[in-house]
């Protein structure tokens, strides 16, 4: 198993996509990138909304991943996803070592051509994943309908 750590918005609608990929095992959303220790939903200062999520290398590939990524978030808004606003909803791949720093640099140069506008998306090296609480988990699992900004786009 292999894994990766993604922020683009709302924890919640990227966990819900990503769940359905073939080849994706387990997803887990929390917070990552900030300073502070033991963050929560209403206190995570500096951390992004991030998911981890592992997946199976001979089903999928970081590569098909990142593409996806960049299918279901707008890449090119600074520090927003639709009604969400600030740093806790910035556009970035937590890399974990330099064979994922390159693919995220790859992923982000053939990916451009999607968007008008320059893709905005940041790379930061991995330093801890704090996991969200148990009621974020799966979170539009146990509520269909809920919010979401995240969607396929063609």
């Amino acid at each position: 198993m292999q894994s990766i750590v993604l922020a683009g918005g709302c924890f919640w609608g990227m966990e819900e996509l990503f769940r359905s990929r073939p080849g994706v095992v387990s997803t887990e959303v929390g917070y990552c990138g900030g300073e502070m220790s033991n963050p929560t939903f209403y206190r995570h200062d500096g951390h992004a909304e991030a998911v981890l999520i592992e997946y199976d290398e001979h089903v999928t590939t970081l590569d098909d991943l990142l593409d996806y990524y960049f299918r279901i978030h707008d890449p090119t808004t600074l520090n927003r996803q639709g009604n969400d606003i600030g740093t806790s909803y910035r556009s970035t791949i937590f890399y974990q070592d330099e064979v994922q720093y390159e693919a995220s640099r790859s992923a982000i140069h053939r990916n451009q051509s999607r968007w008008d506008d320059p893709i905005v998306t940041t790379l930061e090296q991995l330093e801890r994943f704090w996991p969200a609480e148990t009621e974020h988990q799966s979170y539009l699992q146990k509520h269909p309908g809920g919010y979401t900004c995240h969607y396929e786009r063609s």
